[in-house]
């Protein structure tokens, strides 16, 4: 039997104020295509279908058209809610989707109420069992595993011991002669970050090995980190990554969608499918000159400019007449000449919040680490409304 895995779509991102919708239909308008063509027994979802917890009308859309469009090929669909996303709205609209096919599941659920998701494949009539774990965060983890797997909160141990109890609670829905496997949106330790992941929801305490699974399951479909990537561990543990590069920080990642082939008593076969609807993003360096005689060359791909001219008035203005692409123009450092506060560090507008939190905690002399790992989740927290 066939699955296709894909994770965290991020629908309604935008890059500099660009609004990449449009993009993003092509996107996913690509991974339907291939589902139609593959003939996949289920589509697996692995989370972050939304860049926000609050997705704008049109992003919604495109959504629950891709989903809709995805069941139509005739496998079937199961997506998870992942950090950016909103499980309360997710668990609000499942009855909704499951009348059209489509399993959708916000919250961590017990085996036998949506924790683990059965049917038959279509292409063999042999049983599937997915275990389904959406994002956790650290203080969902202890009421999970208390609901789940009956572990009292004085007894629980840290992040990833919770997250271990939780699916050895829903592994228990496992059969024998089934095709067995998870789907979860969640760091693994050792896992390589894509560049456009919330770092306090993928680091810290924010992680469990790649052993929490097992030997059990037949494949583990994952989301979270955005660049494709596989685990060792003793089932097949995979990143399928985002279908397309987030921000600039992942321009070097290759976008694929995952075909995975297995039976009840022979291993997962997994194999790339690029994708090539996303647009690039690329980082160039140049003179105004340089970069000008290079337009035809970067084509319609999002550009990071670093100039390497000293500033001067109207220097932007000609980037962006030349290269309309161009969402972020910057000096070369080389070039630029440094910008101090009073005091002689860099400018306020140019540091980061976890930046300024350092600075603030090195001059009162507070240096435990704990606290701006504290400070990092809460802030990823707050901004991203998980």
């Amino acid at each position: 039997m066939k699955f296709l895995h894909t994770s965290d779509w991020h629908i309604g991102k935008t890059l500099k104020g660009r609004n990449r919708l449009d993009e993003q239909r092509a996107v996913l308008g690509e991974i339907v295509r291939i589902a139609r063509d593959g003939q996949f027994d289920a589509i697996l979802v692995a989370g972050d279908l939304y860049e926000t917890s609050a997705p704008s009308a049109a992003a919604q859309e495109l959504v629950v058209r891709a989903l809709m469009a995805l069941r139509e090929t005739g496998a079937e669909v199961l997506a998870i809610a992942g950090n950016h996303d909103h499980a309360a709205t997710f668990e609000a609209y499942r009855p909704l989707l499951l009348a059209a096919g489509i399993q959708l599941t916000g919250d961590p659920r017990p085996v036998h109420d949506g924790g683990v998701v059965s049917f038959d494949a279509r292409s063999t009539g042999e049983r599937v069992n997915v275990a389904v774990l959406p994002f956790l965060s650290q203080r969902y983890a202890v009421r999970a595993a208390e609901l789940l797997a009956g572990t009292p909160a004085d007894n629980v141990g840290q992040y990833d011991q919770r997250v271990r109890d939780i699916l050895e609670h829903l592994k228990s829905g496992f059969t024998p002669g089934a095709v067995n496997l998870v789907m979860a949106h969640l760091t693994v330790t050792g896992g390589t970050m894509g560049g456009g992941e919330r770092a306090a929801q993928s680091i810290f305490e924010y992680h469990v090995p790649a052993t929490a699974f097992g030997a059990d399951p037949h494949y583990v479909a994952l989301g979270h980190l955005h660049r494709r990537q596989s685990l060792p561990a003793p089932c097949p543990v995979h990143y399928s990554g985002s279908p397309f590069a987030v921000d600039f920080g992942e321009q070097d990642n290759t976008s694929v969608v995952l075909s995975v082939e297995v039976s009840p008593t022979t291993p997962a076969k997994i194999t790339d499918i690029p994708l090539t609807a996303g647009r690039k993003l690329r980082t160039v360096h140049g003179t105004v000159a340089e970069l000008t005689g290079r337009a035809a060359e970067f084509g319609e791909d999002y550009l990071r400019v670093y100039i390497r001219e000293a500033t001067r008035a109207g220097l932007r203005e000609e980037i962006q007449e030349a290269l309309p692409n161009a969402l972020e123009i910057r000096i070369d450092p080389e070039f630029a000449a440094p910008v101090t506060t009073s005091g002689g560090d860099r400018a306020v507008a140019d540091r980061s919040p976890g930046e300024l939190f350092a600075s603030y905690c090195a001059e009162r002399t507070i240096e435990d680490k704990r606290v701006q790992a504290l400070f990092a989740r809460l802030h990823d927290e707050e901004t991203s409304g998980v």
